[in-house]
């Protein structure tokens, strides 16, 4: 079920009224409530991909419980192992089996020797990505004894396939939302109304903003060969804002239509693209993950500690793996190791931390200091969008070269409009959120209550203008 779609309009307002009205004083109705509806929101795709998350729950719960209780420590890694390797080893079938085999098959014919792979036509389970990151990191969590596991299956299960965010996110952890199903919620209005004004927020980057670019972006990569210079490096632009329109776009909605319900998710995202350098990127995007892989990969590893070739080594790690988890594709690996050579100087020169605080936080422009860092590193996120976009590495590269030509044209593209039509909607964007970047997003706690009716108005109304609906990139990681 589609955030973006009339069967959401629909069933969120029934769940809703069921949720405060009828089983407002039960809690543990209300629990079994939020677990039906996260199972019919999934098996409106396909109910046949329910069972994964059943088994997964299952799995999980049980063997939590048994490393929880156990002192024995061969048996509780026995026990995390085989979390794990179920885990893993579902998510690499279904999302990398023909990516391995098609590798391996390559290998052999770029040494002379051909040989013969069978394919399977698998169908890739929606959001498996992020639930197998939020079961697994709550086997960690208690086999760190860093978390009590639950005794209560409905209120687990439910934390596993909690709707707003099962699908595309943001990665959960157990120490955080877990608990939130074990206390009884209060209807909040105000919190109710900031919940709406969210998902308002986030349709708008969404319809508005991401589709409206991906019909650019799509044209211009799918016929690169057509257009000049200038026009590719716009492409490459409006993917940047495509991608973080409909994947902060789906965080917003998620994280609104959680406080409905009294619940609080993580930030996901905070203006990414007003960074001043790579490192301060990846505290901003897609936090969730970023903070993932860093305290269960890159801090396991040893992190930052050590020599410089521990650094280098740890860096790269953390970087290619990222980009693996993004897909099966040898663009995502490339994009990867493009970040990855971004953060090294930072990194090797411990100045990775350097800009914590907000931008400009006490003046309305930025620095010419901290512009330009936000230009370089605008730049070379573009760049390495290119081959996340892409759909192999061969045409990343010729993009690149056909961007590199500098031919400079003002065109018209294949879906009649020019190039540089939609760069004013973009500018609007840029402007909202750099007047809210203090915040956790624009339309939180508006100093004038006119304004901010009229500005919804207004946010609602722009839905109608775009009816090119797409559906959201982060489905199919």
């Amino acid at each position: 079920m589609l955030f973006n779609s009339l069967d959401f309009a629909i069933f969120l307002p029934i769940v809703f009224f069921i949720y405060w009205i009828i089983l407002k004083n039960n809690l543990k109705l209300q629990n079994i409530l939020l677990l039906i509806a996260s199972y019919v929101f999934y098996g409106w795709w396909d109910y046949r991909f329910l069972s994964l998350i059943f088994i997964s729950s299952c799995l999980d719960y049980i063997l939590s419980i048994g490393i929880y209780k156990s002192e024995n420590i061969s048996k509780r890694k026995l026990l995390l192992g085989i979390s794990i390797a179920v885990n893993l080893g579902l998510l690499g079938f279904f999302k990398y089996y023909n990516f391995f085999l098609n590798s391996f098959v390559d290998t052999f014919s770029f040494f002379g020797k051909t040989i013969q792979g069978n394919s399977l036509n698998i169908i890739l389970p929606v959001g498996i990505s992020f639930y197998t990151f939020q079961t697994l990191s709550y086997t960690i969590d208690v086999y760190r004894k860093d978390l009590k596991p639950s005794k209560n299956p409905i209120d687990f299960f439910t934390y596993v396939s909690f709707f707003p965010q099962l699908v595309a996110g943001p990665i959960e952890r157990a120490t955080n939302l877990l608990p939130q199903f074990s206390k009884k919620r209060q209807f909040n209005l105000e919190n109710a109304k900031n919940g709406i004004n969210q998902i308002i927020w986030g349709l708008f980057k969404k319809i508005v903003i991401a589709d409206n670019c991906a019909q650019y972006a799509n044209d211009i990569f799918n016929n690169y060969e057509c257009y000049s210079s200038f026009t590719l490096f716009l492409g490459g632009i409006y993917f940047a804002f495509q991608i973080y329109g409909d994947f902060s776009g789906y965080s917003d909605i998620a994280i609104g239509t959680s406080r409905l319900f009294g619940f609080k998710l993580m930030t996901n995202f905070k203006y990414p693209y007003f960074s001043r350098d790579i490192a301060e990127f990846w505290r901003r995007w897609h936090i969730s993950l970023s903070t993932w892989f860093r305290d269960y990969v890159y801090i396991p590893l040893g992190g930052s500690k050590g020599n410089n070739l521990n650094k280098i080594k740890n860096t790269f790690i953390i970087f290619l793996i990222s980009g693996f988890w993004h897909g099966a594709n040898w663009t995502f690996i490339v994009w990867g190791f493009l970040n990855a050579l971004y953060f090294l100087p930072l990194s090797l020169s411990n100045s990775n931390r350097k800009n914590l605080n907000t931008i400009a936080s006490n003046s309305f422009l930025p620095k010419g200091k901290e512009l330009f860092g936000i230009l370089v590193t605008f730049t070379l996120t573009v760049f390495g969008w290119i081959f996340f976009r892409a759909e192999n590495v061969s045409h990343a590269f010729s993009y690149i070269r056909k961007i590199a030509q500098f031919q400079f044209s003002i065109e018209k593209l294949s879906i009649e409009r020019f190039a540089f039509e939609s760069l004013p909607l973009i500018l609007v964007l840029v402007v909202i959120e750099w007047f809210a970047r203090h915040k956790e997003f624009p339309l939180l706690d508006m100093k004038f209550p006119r304004l901010k009716i009229a500005f919804i108005l207004i946010l609602i109304l722009s839905f109608g203008s775009f009816s090119e609906i797409q559906d959201f990139i982060y489905f199919k990681f």
